[in-house]
């Protein structure tokens, strides 16, 4: 039976030879995620299973990431829970702040996700490591610690849709414009409980920051996970990270999709997706006159290094608008670390702008950034819900570090060509 990447990943999981879309699996996991917000719940729910200790030490992992370095004492106590869990079970990959960034950069970083893994978070962006080859989806609370105690879960094997990626990204328009076209085109539950599966020849053109942007907003359409095939590219970035075993998996030639979508790199320019929804989607250089009181360049989906590198030329020898709120997090750091080391946060802070340490804060209208009333931000960030950043009356732009940077100087949405 032909099969996509994601079902032959759980096949192999679930000890079965094929499977189909719409099939009950049972799969064993590789590794199993939770944070600061959700995995005090699941320990809650881990003790009353009974269960003596976390079915492996070393593929669970703890990051206190959401409302780090704690904002108030509710945080802090959050925190306190995961500290002493991760204590009393001996739990390997917990990470404290000092050496803590946003999860899903964090990761793999460190090497701790790779293709042919089966990985389940207590996070809906857990999707991003389908980047490297994974099968990586968000789970709740409950399945987190069912997950900690037996390391298997339930699955509904998806179908999934391709989509097939030609030519090569203009100047100034990275991976965050390619999935907010996708979702634009796919609506918000386009792609519901399918894989959105990646191909063609303008693969080889997307960095491995451009992927783990798009896997990262793969829930953004509904999808059940994002998934890239491994390549030179993807064998680099697990060497440089220290992951040295993994399995690949390639879908078959004859793999059975339920919609294919062919995109033209090339023809893709600076795209925003306006309030209430990722799916909102606009170009960048049609949005108007609208200005902005916030910019913020981080988060799971657009911190790394790359995305620093990128801001700093749009904003070189250039001032944050008089008036506006520029704010750089890094999401990890080891990426605050090279950002300082190469200049760029100095550069930052001397066109006004303020930087973070690693932190979710923003993103979720956590700390480190909440809107007021009535104000807008541009945010390098994965959703735009009503109140996601703060006030109901508040409002969120989703778009590249390229427009994000170059909205800061103007404050007004504006694309990069516009200022460079």
């Amino acid at each position: 039976m032909p099969m996509t990447m994601s079902q032959k990943i759980l096949a192999r999981a679930a000890g079965l030879k094929s499977v189909e879309a719409g099939q009950l699996i049972e799969a064993k996991l590789d590794l199993v995620l939770g944070n600061d917000i959700t995995a005090p719940v699941a320990i809650r729910e881990f003790e009353k299973t009974g269960a003596a200790g976390v079915f492996d030490k070393s593929r669970v992992a703890l990051v206190p990431d959401h409302f780090t370095p704690n904002k108030d004492i509710k945080a802090a106590e959050q925190c306190k829970v995961m500290r002493i869990f991760a204590r009393d079970k001996g739990i390997e990959n917990y990470f404290e702040v000092g050496e803590v960034g946003v999860e899903h950069a964090l990761l793999p970083e460190r090497g701790l996700v790779g293709p042919g893994d089966v990985i389940v978070g207590a996070d809906s962006h857990t999707c991003t490591y389908g980047a490297l080859g994974a099968f990586s989806t968000g789970v709740g609370s409950t399945d987190m610690a069912a997950g900690m105690a037996l390391g298997t879960a339930w699955f509904k094997v998806p179908a999934a849709f391709q989509f097939v990626l030609t030519g090569k990204l203009p100047k100034w328009v990275s991976g965050k414009d390619v999935i907010l076209h996708l979702i634009g085109l796919t609506g918000v539950d386009g792609v519901l409980y399918r894989s959105m599966e990646y191909a063609g020849p303008g693969l080889a053109n997307l960095t491995m920051d451009d992927r783990l942007c798009m896997a990262n907003m793969a829930i953004e359409a509904g999808a059940k996970n994002g998934i890239f095939p491994v390549d030179d590219q993807t064998r680099a970035f697990l060497k440089e990270a220290g992951r040295a075993k993994y399995t690949e998996f390639a879908a078959d030639k004859d793999a059975i999709y339920e919609r294919v979508y062919n995109i033209d790199l090339s023809k893709l320019r600076s795209t925003v997706a306006f309030p209430h929804l990722p799916s909102n989607a606009r170009l960048a250089a049609e949005s108007g006159d609208i200005t902005v009181d916030q910019v913020v360049i981080g988060s799971c989906t657009n911190g790394r290094l790359s995305d620093f590198r990128v801001a700093a030329r749009i904003m070189n020898g250039r001032k944050v608008a008089k008036g506006l709120r520029c704010l750089i997090i890094p999401a990890t750091q080891k990426i605050y670390l090279q950002a300082l080391k190469e200049g760029l946060l100095t550069q930052f802070v001397e066109a006004g702008a303020v930087v973070s340490a690693p932190t979710c804060g923003p993103c979720l209208g956590g700390h480190m950034g909440i809107l007021a009333k009535g104000e807008r931000a541009v945010a390098t960030t994965n959703r735009n819900f009503v109140g996601r950043m703060g006030h109901p009356e508040s409002e969120v732009y989703l778009a590249s570090p390229e427009v994000a940077a170059a909205t800061a100087i103007t404050g007004r949405i504006t694309d990069p060509n516009e200022v460079v």
